[in-house]
């Protein structure tokens, strides 16, 4: 018996195999759940299609989250495949590349709204549209990063974004709580996805977090779809309103420790 045999699971955010919406469809899939997925924009469509028969999943929609008669189509089809719905992962986030350089200050007006309408908003609307097919034991998550509470240089928008999304998970953990609906989130240490290609300092993020980090190892897609089984579980089951880091316990260091003279 698998964690989550016979739960239907929709997964948004898909890119690629690197994603980390990949290494959660993988988990998922290992443990028993019935895939969904959805991809944003043709220019994903063929990668994103190999990989979901590469799990036998058979529902692939494109969705963009800019416009709610989208999440509605997908909610609508969704309902005539699935019935209902256990597990709603959202694995997107975007900035324009300009936001990500230079001082925070320079954030446009427009780049901004963007960030957050993608970023935030976008789960917001999906747990309103998906609202009534969640039954009792069901799950939402997302993800999000360390640049939420501290500052990451060069994350700029976005870490404002992922502490707007972080308290978004609190407060819909409240509203659909009674509903017995659990709403989590995931902060992933640095992996090297599409999306943080775009982040003009992620690279020395990559390449100091294994020194800083108590347990010196990089962060892996299959470490994240993991602890997403366990958040979407019923080993979870009285877990909600969280936010769960895997990173190799970087976020309880205060002072890093500085290297040894040579």
């Amino acid at each position: 018996m698998g964690l989550l045999d016979g739960k239907n699971a929709l997964i948004f955010g898909l890119a690629n195999d690197r994603s980390i919406a990949w290494g959660i469809t993988q988990a998922f899939k290992a443990r028993g759940a019935n895939i969904g997925i959805s991809y944003a924009g043709e220019m994903l469509e063929r990668r994103v299609r190999k990989l979901a028969q590469a799990v036998d999943c058979d529902f692939v929609e494109p969705c963009d989250v800019t416009r709610d008669e989208d999440i509605r189509l997908v909610a609508d089809k969704a309902a005539a495949k699935f019935g209902q719905v256990d597990i709603l992962v959202h694995s997107i986030g975007f900035a324009n590349r300009e936001e990500l350089t230079g001082p925070y200050y320079n954030t446009s007006r427009a780049g901004f709204h963007l960030a957050m309408d993608i970023s935030v908003y976008s789960f917001t609307a999906l747990a309103q549209a998906f609202q009534p097919l969640f039954r009792p034991g069901s799950s939402l998550l997302t993800l999000t990063y360390y640049g939420a509470e501290k500052v990451a240089p060069g994350y700029n928008v976005m870490g404002v974004a992922k502490a707007a999304l972080e308290a978004s998970v609190r407060y819909l953990a409240f509203d659909l709580g009674p509903q017995g609906v659990r709403v989590n989130a995931i902060s992933a240490g640095p992996i090297r996805t599409l999306a943080a290609a775009g982040v003009s300092r992620f690279k020395d993020m990559y390449r100091h977090f294994i020194k800083l980090a108590p347990l010196q190892q990089h962060v892996t897609i299959e470490d994240v779809g993991n602890t997403a089984v366990f958040l979407c579980s019923e080993l979870a089951g009285r877990v909600t309103g969280e936010v769960l880091y895997v990173d190799s316990g970087y976020n309880i260091i205060g002072v890093p420790e500085p290297p040894e003279c040579e």
